[in-house]
């Protein structure tokens, strides 16, 4: 088992930052592809990010790519998603999860956080 939380969400404004935080603890953190997804309210949950075991390969949602950071120090345990240049339809709440192969799809992700709410105002 893995315990996901995310921290680091809030209320930012149009074209504002925020750094997102992902500690695991129970199984070995570093043996996990670690990903970041998003939900808004009425839509599905989407991709926005993901990091391989190592840290040396990512990948990214299209509409994120340059405007998001996905980064992990196993040391810590812990994953980060640094947002910038942020719009209000990244308005959501953000969830960080842990899988045991390299994948962008939600449906081969083992464990998931409660997730982190995000509110950009315009």
């Amino acid at each position: 088992q893995v315990q996901l939380v995310e921290s680091g969400g809030g209320l930012v404004q149009a074209g504002g930052s925020l750094r997102l935080s992902c500690s695991a603890s129970g199984r070995t953190f570093s043996g996990y592809t670690m990903g970041w997804f998003r939900q808004a309210p009425g839509k599905e949950r989407e991709f926005v990010a993901s990091i391989s075991w190592s840290g040396r390969s990512t990948n990214y949602a299209g509409s994120m790519q340059g405007r998001f950071t996905i980064s992990r120090d196993n040391a810590k345990n812990t994953v980060y998603l640094q947002m910038a240049s942020l719009k209000p339809e990244d308005t959501a709440v953000y969830y960080c999860a842990a899988s045991s192969r390299p994948t962008t799809s939600s449906l081969m992700y083992d464990y998931w956080g409660q997730g982190t709410q995000v509110t950009v105002s315009s």
